[in-house]
């Protein structure tokens, strides 16, 4: 399949007064291709929504620092970007969805009027013609009433309606690349479900690619083709969906199953995963998982394990496979 992104090496620094830069997202390199999608997992404070945030150049400079790195899409590197080449990017041929509904839609605004704008600000059409396309979106995400919803305000709505109005805000204009940063966050698992079917269906009828973020593996399983695994900045495993699932690598991303219900299909009991991520201001030496990991060996410690790509592309980043 074509290739629509790729990252490489991408460093993403924030100012820390009084120290050396914190390292958000340190050195990491991923792919996607045309109509595949790409989970990102890992637990809150890997780096996951800053690499995503990146791809189209919303981390705030200052206090962040683009480091290092590309990210070619289609051919162009959006780090050298002009504002105006961002602008016509940004909500055309990638949109993304925030993690917090709530926060992304502006309560003094109706429904209707937000998602007019958004198709407004990328395409000449007269206001019956976007009105057109607004309901027809609403209608395609499975908005129940959706005059009424047109015409309601953000706060008079669960979190499962506003959570598809940003859906449709963000395939109005039939993007190439779709970035879902946690969709389900403080949903019920019904809506989990219903929200992630949605997704499923508009990548399927669109072609579109997606970026699934989340800390879930369970749910990041269901739907992606490739997962990669996160860990204080930096990628511990990449591979295909079935690769992680049925053969973990790398000791965080056995304690991520472990520590799942469904994970207990492995054999054993239900696990937690003791500590918790380091702070960027207290990143640990060497692998900055083993603090955590009850196989930490001595070089562990002291050095940070390269990237190995095991058979058939799956790469793991752990002295386990690298001695």
């Amino acid at each position: 399949m074509e290739q629509l992104l790729d990252v490489r090496d991408l460093r993403v620094y924030f100012e820390s007064h009084g120290s050396l830069p914190l390292r958000a997202v340190d050195g990491v390199s991923f792919s996607v291709e045309r109509g595949r999608t790409l989970g990102i997992v890992g637990e809150s404070g890997c780096g996951k929504s800053v690499a995503c945030l990146s791809i189209l150049r919303l981390v705030q400079s200052p206090p962040g620092i683009y480091a290092g790195g590309e990210i070619i899409f289609d051919g162009q590197d959006t780090l050298k970007m002009t504002n105006h080449e961002l602008r016509v990017l940004r909500g055309a041929r990638i949109s993304m969805i925030f993690q917090e509904p709530m926060a992304a839609l502006n309560p003094v605004f109706t429904v209707g009027q937000q998602l007019c704008e958004a198709i407004r600000l990328h395409q000449q059409l007269s206001k019956p013609e976007t009105k057109a396309l607004a309901m027809d979106l609403l209608r395609q995400v499975r908005v129940p009433d959706a005059e009424r919803v047109f015409s309601s305000y953000a706060y008079s709505l669960s979190g499962g309606l506003r959570q598809r109005i940003l859906i449709a805000m963000a395939l109005s204009c039939k993007p190439d690349l779709l970035i879902a940063d946690e969709p389900t966050t403080a949903l019920d698992v019904t809506i989990q479900s219903k929200i992630m079917a949605l997704l499923r269906k508009l990548r399927a009828e669109t072609g579109m690619a997606v970026i699934l973020v989340s800390h879930d593996l369970s749910l990041v399983s269901e739907s992606a083709d490739d997962i990669m695994v996160m860990y204080s900045g930096k990628v511990c495993e990449y591979a295909g969906v079935d690769e992680i699932v049925k053969n973990p690598l790398h000791p965080y991303t056995l304690g991520l199953i472990d520590s799942r219900p469904s994970g207990t299909e492995r054999g054993g009991r239900l696990q937690a995963i003791p500590g918790a991520v380091p702070s960027l201001k207290d990143r640990p030496e060497g692998c900055p998982f083993h603090t955590r990991c009850n196989q930490a060996a001595a070089i562990c410690r002291s050095e940070i394990p390269p990237a190995v790509v095991m058979s058939g592309g799956h790469m793991v980043s752990c002295w386990l496979f690298s001695g």
